[in-house]
């Protein structure tokens, strides 16, 4: 798995989560219980990973989504 977003803001992270399963690509969602040592105060990013063979599929449809400013290691 290759690590296609990070970051600390829940609205994204669920958009690209909708937008990953509408077009059925597996993502995880790594570090999300990372909130326990923060307080729970969303400081820690969490990343998004998706299967490399998918990854390419995966940019296109948040490049399409208006969100490729979001992208990591374009």
């Amino acid at each position: 798995m290759i690590e296609l977003i990070r970051t600390n803001d829940a609205v994204i992270i669920s958009f690209v989560e909708s937008l990953m399963r509408d077009a059925g690509i597996g993502c995880f969602v790594a570090d999300q219980n990372m909130s326990v040592l923060d307080g729970s105060l969303g400081i820690l990013p969490r990343r998004i990973m998706v299967d490399a063979d998918q990854a390419d599929a995966a940019r296109r449809i948040l490049t399409d989504a208006g969100i490729a400013n979001e992208i990591r290691g374009k």
